[in-house]
């Protein structure tokens, strides 16, 4: 009895492996070899190059496809994506990884639903979700039951938005409703030369406005991180692109629930920055690196910009200040003089409330002029996109510090947190200016009948610029009245802010009651 129990498990182990070979092979080796050939990764290879060795535990790995008449006989081992769980620098991680060699990757009902799986999974324990996507869209063959599965994906980003943070890495085609999954979440990698992400391809756009593009053109990973601002980090290739998701999850914590993990560093906090002396200009129409500026100040001089290539009057991203990790917001001088447009305001905006969501501090580093003037920028709603930018500041609540390298004018000065949109500190060097405008300007305005009665009007408007530069361009005005809390030494920045930030380690900041706010979209 005990050999024919033994005989029966052998025989039922045996052909539990054989299925599971099937489903590892997934669109059989051919199509593995022409994804490589490629110069991609498979979806099993993507899984494995992003998590830690030996540790990815699979699930739903025998689903099926429903059998509708068109999908009667038709193999697809796994139902065309990867699904699991595993460890990313020893912390837990969701994920699924779609299959671009079983039916192109194509998304049908039993497809979503072991994603969906994966995202409920990620919710409940409280770990992010990564998305490895690389597929033709949805499956036809399935009709709308492929449509409802893109539904409850797009339902669960949005419900789980805020709740754990979802990365999305497009390592192939992502075309029609596919691209709003990734769209949803709170990252957007893209792989140079292999990943696109469009509405609608080429053809379509050909036979309709008759304009010729080719997939790179309308959709490459330049064009996102460039011009429309969809994708957030650009890779080389797949490997390079997973090595940016590791960067990323290691500033974040797990869910809105934790903290952000604290990274021991060598680097001492005391760490005088004698350096930006030398870096910021005095001279206000001058330009300066504020990029070179940031990573003197933070930990190992590590900084993980985001968005580099978009709006780049705008500088966002990830460092490290005494271990803790932060989210940098600060003006480029380097592009358009800093001030903020359309584009830097809807990029710092979505920055600043990722952070919030996940308990990232948030220190801003102030260069400003003001708002973009023109035309174009006025129909094309910078009132309505720079709301954007205060209402962020206003409903963050984690530890929030303002730096004034330089200058902070006008609405834009309340743009980049000042203590009335709910800064805790703000700082500032001794030759920051707050004012409502520079001082050309205000002379121009204020003394403009006395510079045209003049008999020298040049050398009257002179004096009076110089006379308002005496009283107003300097930090002194805006500290006497409680809205700069200090000014300091530039060489004392990064003890200055290490020391800020610890003393808000515990804020607590409690709002009133809402269902959510109606952020000016």
């Amino acid at each position: 009895m005990a050999d024919n129990a033994v005989q029966f498990f052998q025989a039922a182990l045996a052909e539990m492996e054989e299925r599971r070979k099937v489903v590892q092979l997934g669109g059989g080796l051919e199509r593995l070899q022409k994804q490589r050939s490629g110069g991609k990764l498979t979806a099993r290879e993507r899984i494995e190059a992003l998590l830690d060795a030996d540790s990815f535990t699979e699930l739903g790995v025998y689903v099926e496809h429903l059998e509708t008449d068109l999908m009667q006989g038709v193999s697809a081992p796994g139902e065309g994506v990867v699904t699991g769980f595993g460890m990313v620098g020893g912390r837990k991680v969701c994920v699924f990884s779609q299959d671009f060699t079983v039916l192109g990757g194509s998304l049908g009902k039993m497809n979503a639903a072991k994603i969906t799986k994966v995202m409920d999974l990620a919710a409940k324990v409280g770990c992010p979700i990564v998305g490895l996507n690389d597929s033709a869209g949805a499956r036809i063959q399935e009709g709308v039951d492929s449509l409802s599965g893109y539904g409850e994906i797009f339902y669960r980003n949005a419900v789980y938005s805020g709740v754990v943070p979802q990365i999305s890495a497009i390592l192939g085609p992502c075309a029609g409703g596919a691209v709003y999954s990734p769209a949803l979440t709170d990252f957007v990698l893209m792989a140079r030369g292999t990943s696109y992400m469009f509405i609608t391809g080429p053809e379509v756009i050909k036979s309709v406005t008759r304009e010729d593009v080719t997939f790179e053109e309308l959709g490459g990973a330049d064009v996102h991180s460039r011009k429309s601002g969809v994708c957030h980090l650009e890779g080389e290739n797949d490997r390079d692109v997973l090595e940016k998701i590791k960067l990323l999850l290691a500033h974040l914590p797990q869910s809105a629930r934790e903290q952000t993990p604290l990274k021991p560093t060598k680097d001492p906090s005391g760490r005088k920055t004698p350096e930006l002396l030398e870096i910021i200009h005095p001279d206000q129409k001058k330009p300066y690196p504020m990029l070179t500026v940031i990573k003197a100040v933070v930990d190992d001089h590590d900084f993980l910009e985001v968005q580099p290539l978009f709006a780049q009057n705008m500088i966002c991203g990830f460092a490290r200040l005494g271990g803790r990790s932060v989210g940098i917001v600060a003006n480029n001088p380097q592009r358009v003089a800093g001030v903020l447009n359309i584009d830097a305001s809807d990029k710092a905006a979505r920055f600043i409330r990722t952070c919030d969501c996940f308990n990232v501090p948030i220190v801003t580093l102030v260069d400003v002029t003001g708002f973009l003037p023109g035309v174009a920028q006025e129909h094309q709603g910078i009132i309505r996109h720079g709301a954007k930018m205060l209402y962020a500041y206003a409903e963050a609540t984690v530890p929030k510090i303002t730096l004034i390298t330089r200058k902070s004018y006008g609405g834009a000065y309340l743009a980049m947190n000042s203590r009335d949109m709910g800064a805790d500190v703000v700082l500032a060097f001794p030759n920051a200016a707050v004012a409502v405008m520079g001082a050309d300007g205000a002379a121009n305005i204020i003394y403009r009948k006395e510079i045209q009665k003049s008999d020298t009007p040049d050398a009257t408007r002179a004096e009076k610029i110089a006379a308002y530069k005496q009283a107003f361009d300097n930090p002194y005005v805006a500290a006497g009245r409680g809205y700069i809390d200090d000014v300091i030494h530039p060489e004392d920045t990064r003890a200055q802010l290490i020391a800020q930030l610890e003393m808000l380690s515990n804020k607590r900041e409690e709002r009133p009651f809402k269902k959510h706010g109606n952020i000016p979209l």
